[in-house]
């Protein structure tokens, strides 16, 4: 059995339990086939640390752009794009891979998903954010949800047809794993790794997907008044670009690419700009935490961080609700792993999936998108 995954950093923590899960289930013959391999498709930094040891090859399908780095045309972005697309061609082809699974909305998934349905592999695509997914997952042959009302959701509203609900998120174990397993750092590791000594308490900011470049200067604006140390994980913004907006010594940007477990849970509190791994990271960590108010207005993300009682605010009104914050509430551990056991199912019988739903669900998304956008 040869299997392709594509992913950047979060939706890695989420494929990493489902292979750890599905080799086990391999060496107790309880799969239809007695062994897999796995290559891993991606164009983000960080996934190479994360999947080494879980996946037999890493395929890198091009670069991530960051927010506020150089500019990119329209014309030349398409250029690139299409250069990544042949990459994953490349990558897949002539190499008699079975399946391709995909998790996340960014650009390696949809290059991926691209590239396999031009191959005709078929592909099970795990969406956790469910108001923004990429629009080629109307091509993926199995499309999996958290939950039953997401399940009606992407039905719904973006006329796909192979939907189906794994009841919860296997991400969720990767978190819960790494805890057990004793792989966090201690405060003191986090401390000289990526801070100073007089961040003894400090403030823990992410800056992902559901901010603008446009935003930030408001932003930092809000940052430097912050009454701690500060550190930001930039993610997907340039350190450079970033920089500029900075006036308070007690701030400092980390590298792009960190232990960001680590940080949060020796963080007095965390604020991000982020989507569902943050949220079920902070959640299961059992940080205090403060999401920004993005600018996708819906968001899965949101729905969960109502129900952990995370506070999803405008940036200007951070200082004051951090006076107030209290850690998340509810349980997320619960049905993880009965969502890692139903994934696996649907794998073990991909010779049964369904045909994708083609154009029609792949312009009602389109048109989600951009309404979000």
């Amino acid at each position: 059995m040869k299997i392709a995954i594509a992913c950047e950093i979060a939706p890695a923590k989420t494929l990493i339990p489902i292979i750890k899960r599905m080799k086990d289930l391999e060496k107790l013959g309880k799969l239809k086939w007695n062994k897999s391999e796995i290559i891993a498709l991606t164009h983000t930094e960080g996934v190479e640390s994360l999947l080494k040891g879980y996946v037999d090859d890493i395929y890198p399908i091009g670069k991530s752009r960051r927010a506020g780095g150089k500019k990119t045309g329209k014309a030349n972005l398409f250029y690139l794009i299409a250069k990544d697309i042949i990459k994953a061609i490349k990558g897949l082809k002539g190499k008699k891979i079975d399946l391709l699974i995909s998790c996340g909305n960014a650009g390696d998934v949809r290059k991926s998903i691209i590239a396999a349905k031009l191959l005709r592999i078929p592909v099970i695509h795990i969406e956790q954010d469910i108001y923004n997914p990429i629009e080629v997952i109307a091509f993926a042959n199995m499309i999996t949800a958290p939950s039953k009302s997401y399940e009606l959701f992407l039905r719904n509203s973006y006329e796909l047809e192979n939907v189906k609900n794994i009841e919860g998120y296997p991400m969720v174990t990767y978190i819960k794993d790494t805890v057990k397993d004793g792989n966090l750092k201690t405060k003191e590791e986090v401390k000289s790794l990526y801070l100073s000594d007089r961040f003894d308490e400090y403030v823990l900011i992410v800056l992902g997907g559901d901010l603008k470049k446009e935003s930030m200067e408001e932003l930092f604006n809000t940052i430097n008044k912050i009454p701690h140390p500060v550190a930001i994980a930039p993610y997907r913004f340039d350190r450079d670009y970033l920089n500029k907006f900075i006036y308070n010594d007690n701030i400092i940007i980390l590298d792009n690419y960190v232990d960001i477990l680590s940080l949060i849970k020796h963080a007095k509190s965390t604020i991000y700009g982020a989507g569902m791994g943050m949220t079920l990271e902070v959640g299961v960590l059992d940080v205090p935490a403060i999401k920004i108010k993005g600018f996708h207005k819906n968001q899965g993300s949101n729905d969960l961080a109502k129900e952990l009682n995370i506070p999803i605010i405008e940036s200007e009104n951070i200082p004051e609700k951090l006076l107030h914050l209290t850690k998340p509430r509810g349980n997320l551990i619960e049905n993880s792993e009965k969502s890692i056991e139903n994934i696996i199912d649907i794998i073990n019988n991909y010779n049964d999936l369904g045909k994708g739903s083609g154009f029609g669900s792949l312009l009602s998304i389109s048109r989600e998108r951009k309404k979000a956008n």
